[in-house]
């Protein structure tokens, strides 16, 4: 954060200071001594809260209602975000009453649907509004009504299961080579030969 002369400067503002006036877009292409040389410091941002549930940081406010000795109530948190859930469960059955209005009038049904919805609204109302009457600190409120738990009154689906991945297929063996034998020559009568044999050093031929 930027302050000159103990006053914020927001950035792609112009400003205007002793007399010299200086374009939007100044602090973000002056240098840090650029800006010093002027008066500009640069200081941290104050921390952050949310003033829903906080007065300043570290600052909740009431929990619970307080009373003073002159009978003035201060809402506290509790009773205001039970107003608020019942509000806007009210927002959410307003479009359907005139369903419930021409049954008390004239007996005609109302439909099962519609009958469903708003039992549904409620079933939420009633949800919300006790969990927000079982916390005991600002922060557990805080905590409660900013989380994903809290204001919706549709049925959060279920997520679908990751599919399984499919197995590789496992590949086919290689066929084993069939050993390789004699090379046999058949003849007439069934005769065979089945090789060479050598008596005197010379390769011949013999037959079964």
């Amino acid at each position: 954060m930027l302050l000159l002369e103990g006053k914020r400067l927001p950035y792609d503002v112009a400003f205007s200071h002793e007399g010299v006036q200086y374009p939007a877009n100044w602090l973000r292409l002056a240098s840090i001594e650029e800006k010093n040389a002027i008066g500009i410091i640069e200081v941290a941002n104050p921390p952050s809260y949310d003033q829903r549930f906080y007065w300043g940081p570290g600052l909740p406010k009431e929990l619970e209602d307080l009373t003073d000795d002159n009978g003035n109530t201060q809402t506290g948190l509790k009773s205001l975000w039970v107003a608020n859930t019942k509000t806007s469960a009210g927002t959410l059955l307003a479009p359907t009453d005139w369903y419930v209005i021409r049954n008390s009038e004239t007996e005609v049904e109302v439909p099962a649907e519609v009958l469903a919805r708003r039992a549904e609204i409620r079933e939420f109302c009633d949800e919300y509004e006790a969990a927000i009457e079982a916390t005991t600190t600002t922060d557990e409120l805080a905590a409660y009504i900013t989380s994903s738990l809290y204001g919706s009154f549709e049925e959060i689906p279920e997520p679908e299961p990751t599919p399984e991945p499919s197995p590789e297929p496992t590949p086919e063996p290689e066929p084993t080579p069939e050993p390789e034998g004699e090379d046999t020559i058949s003849f007439p009568g069934n005769s065979t030969s089945s090789g060479f044999s050598t008596s005197s050093g010379t390769d011949v031929e013999t037959f079964g």
